[in-house]
């Protein structure tokens, strides 16, 4: 078990809906960060901004983006993580990739699609929620929209951070600050939210704010609208001590979820 995690966020501008330009732009922004790190994480559909053409776009589990991810993973040593549009049994996911420095991968598929951009007409809702153990650390990874939805992520299985990838416009930012930071304390864990910059192939226009949050809802990094990579370290004796001192979990509800 580790005490610390090193969590690098990068935080780009996306080339609409050409992953090979993507991969590239973020292969050198990972080969710039010069000091070692336990988990990199990209954006939401980082290979091509928010699309909603799957069915042009979409790569599968044996494409180039993740055998990239997984190159790329074992050569830093770090995990890899970000959504990725994935086509599987004929449907089209959003789809969250955990890739470990061992190759293995773990994935969750976005639960809450975005209605109003009519992401629920072409592609298919996640039913399970994933909590992934790296390092002694327990991450529960969500996308998006889902950071609107606090039920879906409340802490029933005692995870450490709740980590989120977006895609989320400057015109609604207030309320990506305000969820995220509200998901840390009440959940009792580190909140970490990766969004992007920018403007994409539907002109709407996006200012990063990717942010770090402690158990006490306070942010642990300066918010940034520009393109830039933040690294924070991530402390288990600040979620024990605080866990221990104000033990609110113990207090919360126990309820089952209808899907």
């Amino acid at each position: 078990m580790m005490q610390h995690l090193k969590v690098a966020l990068i935080q780009t501008d996306i080339v609409w809906q050409n992953a090979e330009q993507n991969r590239l732009q973020f292969f050198k922004k990972i080969n710039a960060i010069t000091e070692t790190v336990d988990v990199i994480v990209l954006p939401e559909m980082f290979t091509t901004g928010f699309s909603m053409q799957p069915q042009k776009i979409a790569e599968t589990m044996q494409g180039e983006t993740v055998k990239w991810m997984q190159k790329l993973a074992f050569e830093t040593q770090a995990a890899i993580t970000g959504s990725v549009i994935i086509c599987e049994d004929n449907k089209y996911y959003n789809r969250f990739l955990f890739v470990h420095p061992s190759g293995e991968i773990n994935k969750y598929d976005k639960r809450h699609l975005f209605t109003l951009a009519g992401e629920d007409k072409v592609y298919a809702s996640g039913t399970e929620k994933l909590i992934v153990t790296y390092k002694g650390w327990r991450i529960c990874p969500l996308i998006c929209y889902d950071l609107r939805f606090p039920v879906w992520s409340r802490n029933m299985e005692n995870y450490d951070v709740l980590l989120y990838v977006a895609n989320w416009p400057k015109a609604r930012i207030e309320a990506w600050d305000t969820l995220l930071k509200a998901r840390a304390i009440e959940n009792m864990c580190y909140s970490i939210g990766v969004n992007r910059v920018g403007t994409d192939g539907n002109n709407l226009a996006y200012n990063g704010h990717s942010s770090v949050y402690n158990c006490l809802g306070k942010e642990q990094n300066n918010v940034n609208s520009e393109e830039e990579t933040v690294i924070i370290t991530l402390n288990k004796n600040h979620i024990s001590e605080t866990r221990s001192k104000l033990n609110f979990l113990a207090d919360k509800d126990s309820f089952t979820l209808q899907l």
